[in-house]
Parts: C-alpha cells; sequence; structure tokens
C-alpha cells in the first residue's frame, strides 16, 4: 500500500462515531492537500477490505455526496450515530467535524 493510501485509511478509521470528517480534510492531513478525489477512490476501492467508516467522510459542504440509495443509506447511518441534518441537506460541520489533532501532528 502507497504512503498516501495508509494515511488516508488510518485517517477515516480515526474517525469516532458521531464525527465526520471531509474529503479535503483528510487529503490535506495525509499531506496531499489537493488529492480529495484520491480519498473517495481510497474510500470506494478499501472501504470493505478495512471495514472504514465511509459513511463519516462528506464534501466541503458537509453534504452527502453518494447519490440513490447509497446515499439515502449514508444519510440514515449518520442520523442514527445522533447526527442532525440542516434544511439543506447538510451537516454542521462546525457541530460534527472533526479535527483529529494527534494524526496531524504524527503526519507531520
Amino acid at each position: 500500500m502507497k504512503p498516501f493510501t495508509k494515511r488516508v485509511v488510518n485517517i477515516i478509521c480515526a474517525i469516532p462515531k458521531g464525527k465526520v470528517m471531509t474529503y479535503g480534510q483528510i487529503a490535506k492531513i495525509a499531506g496531499s492537500p489537493r488529492a480529495a478525489r484520491q480519498v473517495v477512490r481510497v474510500l470506494h476501492t478499501l472501504s470493505e477490505k478495512y471495514q472504514l467508516p465511509w459513511h463519516r467522510v462528506l464534501n466541503s459542504k458537509g453534504c452527502i455526496g453518494l447519490t440513490g440509495e447509497h446515499g439515502q443509506l449514508q444519510r440514515r447511518i449518520l442520523e442514527e450515530e445522533g447526527m442532525i441534518f440542516q434544511q439543506n441537506g447538510s451537516i454542521n460541520l462546525i457541530e460534527y467535524g472533526y479535527e483529529p489533532l494527534h494524526l496531524i501532528e504524527e503526519m507531520k
């Protein structure tokens, strides 16, 4: 596994129940601020293998990026974890956002 991918997996695994991170935030902490799409790729290809909490990763606006049944499933899981969606369909990133300070230090 490439170093960036390993860092992304570790960051996603660290997101606690009831909290979320954005694709861009994960990419930045993993050392490549412009690699948000690579985070999407990691989630798509490795979520099942590494039991990643994929549902805790949102776009930069705090919205679910998936559509259809997968998007509905993600919303349902997040609501079960206690998150409340705003009227525009987003999650308040200030309230529910996760800042893994210990990981930021480790990744330096």
